[in-house]
């Protein structure tokens, strides 16, 4: 068993999971995780490892931990409909990333005008897997830093 600590990936209000607007990451279909309601459109990574996947809408990005993880950053509720335009990528599959790097930026501003939800999501998709305990570090409603840890996991 091993503790792993997750980073805000955007300045923000935090959210705990269970209090997102769409069932399929509040009742943890998609895994574990928390979201941010960002305040700026800079997206980190929450965590160290590979960028395994970018959409081709732009909206999500897999990233695998040396541990196994695989974190989702899942950028907005049903953005996948915006095609790409309001997010650009700073990093392309197979980069090597930690909480300092910059992943993408999102136009929040566009996002909100599109009417649809901002809120950054980190998943863990495999969830079942690897994880035996998951807790919020911070409360829901907190405002949060990137590169400050806000969630943790304990490994099965």
């Amino acid at each position: 068993m091993a503790t792993l600590h997750f980073a805000a990936p955007v300045n923000g209000k935090f959210i705990d999971l269970t209090k997102v607007a769409d069932e399929v990451f509040s009742k943890k279909m998609m895994g574990e995780g928390f979201g941010v309601e960002p305040e700026d459109g800079n997206v980190y990574s929450p965590v160290t490892g590979t960028v395994e996947s970018i959409f081709k809408t732009k909206h999500a990005i897999g990233i695998k931990t040396a541990e196994g993880l695989e974190v989702l950053l899942h950028l907005g509720l049903d953005t996948v409909e915006l095609e790409g335009k309001p997010f650009t990528m700073h990093v392309k599959e197979d980069d090597q990333v930690t909480p300092d790097t910059l992943l993408a930026t999102a136009d929040v501003e566009q996002i909100k005008d599109a009417g649809k939800d901002p809120v950054v999501l980190t998943l863990i998709t495999n969830t079942n897997d690897y994880v035996a305990n998951a807790k919020n570090l911070v409360k829901s409603g907190d405002q949060v830093e990137v590169h400050h840890n806000v969630f943790e996991i304990t490994t099965k």
